[in-house]
């Protein structure tokens, strides 16, 4: 009996002693009581202010971040997202966007012109169509048909802008500058539920047809309603190389917090393209079930927008590899 005892008492001890480096491993996020919104980049603050108020009404996680994104969407002085997005290198502002709620349920546009606020197109496409993505034309047509009005998104600001670019029409990114801006929003509301959005207008300048990562589901935003959710901002095609905002909610889904999560996957970027990351900006966002939230960038500069009980809708900058 003795032996039995003190060989129990030795395991216990070797169990405990693995649960500081437990804790290491995952880096610990900071936590928050329900509800909460966090969104990328400092036009957040006013799209959260938006969904703060479904949120606080005890709403639906899902009509917060579509109400949220509405206000940089519709903000014509906004140059990367909805109405006043600089155009592609033809002249046409193109849209993407997409919407996935509590249940799975998920909805996007891609290459969409002539609407202000793409987030409800995709909402629409989420709950009218058997679909997931509708594209080009066929969004357009789907939202005339479904009481959205046609608009010129193409601003006098952002015509001057992209009349400049064409004296030299040169593509380089600029970390940082919002030419590739995105804001995904990530909500978690009172009955505990999660939801997210993702829409902007893509490069400047880009190829007519280019599609980032913002209308992609798992790259751009993921929801899981059981482990948390995530999105991203900043060059979607290395994001689309790593599918990361599902890679995000997977790596919390293996035990890491939501700041371990976005760093992990912010140095897969590395692993892969470890030259070229050093001259680009990508950064993840990211919320679990607890109301613990995470962000990590490439570089200096990624900043995100939290609203809750106990933040009253203040900006962060992200930490960052480089």
């Amino acid at each position: 009996m003795k032996t039995s005892r003190r060989h129990f008492l030795k395991l216990t001890g070797a169990l405990a002693s693995l649960l500081p480096l437990q804790s290491f491993v995952s880096s610990p996020s900071k936590r928050i009581t329900k509800p909460i919104v966090i969104s990328t980049w400092n036009f957040g603050v006013g799209a959260n202010a938006e969904a703060w108020k479904v949120l606080n009404a005890n709403g639906r996680a899902l009509d917060a971040v579509e109400k949220g994104v509405h206000v940089p969407e519709g903000d014509p002085n906004e140059s990367s997202v909805g109405l006043g997005g600089l155009p592609d290198r033809d002249g046409r502002v193109t849209l993407d966007a997409c919407i996935m709620d509590e249940f799975a349920n998920c909805g996007a546009v891609a290459c969409l012109e002539h609407i202000v606020h793409p987030i409800s197109v995709a909402r629409k496409v989420m709950e009218l169509t058997p679909h997931v993505m509708l594209v080009g034309e066929g969004a357009l047509q789907f939202a005339l048909a479904n009481g959205f009005t046609k608009e010129n998104l193409l601003t006098a600001s952002s015509e001057k802008a992209w009349k400049e670019w064409m004296k030299k029409a040169e593509y380089k990114p600029i970390v940082n500058i919002e030419n590739h801006d995105t804001i995904g929003m990530l909500a978690l509301d009172s009955n505990q539920n999660l939801s997210g959005a993702c829409t902007t207008s893509g490069m400047a300048y880009k190829m007519h047809g280019r599609l980032g990562d913002s209308p992609i589901i798992g790259a751009g935003l993921y929801v899981d309603n059981e482990i948390g959710a995530a999105t991203s901002s900043g060059l979607g095609e290395e994001v689309i190389r790593i599918v990361g905002s599902h890679l995000v909610v997977e790596l919390m889904r293996q035990g890491n917090s939501p700041q371990r999560a976005c760093e992990l996957a912010v140095k897969r970027i590395v692993k892969k393209q470890p030259e070229k990351s050093k001259q680009i900006q990508v950064g993840f966002l990211a919320i679990n079930k607890n109301g613990e939230y995470g962000a990590y960038a490439l570089q200096k500069g990624f900043t995100y927008a939290l609203y809750s009980n106990e933040v009253p809708n203040k900006v962060f900058e992200a930490k960052s590899f480089y």
